[in-house]
């Protein structure tokens, strides 16, 4: 028998990372200043829903009550093979993180104007694993900014390309 090559899918994973959902808006609309990993506490038919990817971020946003941090407004769809047992799309969350942790999360966001916000949420190791910002909100002045700078740089790389082919 001939030996037979396995050729890499594309699965959405990136250094063993398996991505799930991104949340494209938020270093758009935030300032992001330190970014902490959380595990998540969901139900079984969230898991397997999380699996075939279905999932947004978009609005979602995380808080701290009662010295536990909860993950709000996270749209996970209903399993469509689920039957009674189905959870609610966009029930509260918790996320799991470390004393310190969120002691330290609560001590900043008191003493700042700063909020929680998801950047993605991926599986790690078979465990549903959401990448939290803490960031500060940005004002219209300050994307326009980002957008100008952005297009400078990307000029720049452009410029540079042209001359390493000769064509500047």
């Amino acid at each position: 028998m001939a030996a037979q090559s396995k050729q890499a899918k594309p699965s959405g994973k990136q250094g063993g990372k398996k991505i799930i959902a991104t949340n494209r808006k938020a270093r758009h609309n935030y300032s992001i200043i330190e970014v902490f990993e959380a595990g998540v506490a969901l139900q079984g038919t969230e898991v397997k829903s999380l699996r075939e990817r279905h999932a947004s971020l978009v609005d979602a946003f995380a808080t701290v009550d009662d010295g536990e941090v909860w993950l709000r407004n996270l749209h996970i769809p209903e399993y469509l093979h689920g039957t009674w047992t189905n959870h609610e799309p966009r029930r509260n969350r918790k996320l799991l993180l470390h004393r310190r942790q969120i002691d330290t999360l609560f001590g900043k966001i008191r003493e700042g104007n700063f909020a929680l916000v998801p950047l993605s949420m991926y599986f790690l190791d078979g465990k549903v694993k959401v990448e939290l910002a803490l960031a500060r909100g940005k004002h219209a002045h300050d994307k326009r900014q980002d957008l100008a700078r952005r297009d400078a740089q990307r000029e720049v790389i452009r410029e540079l390309g042209r001359r390493a082919k000769g064509m500047g």
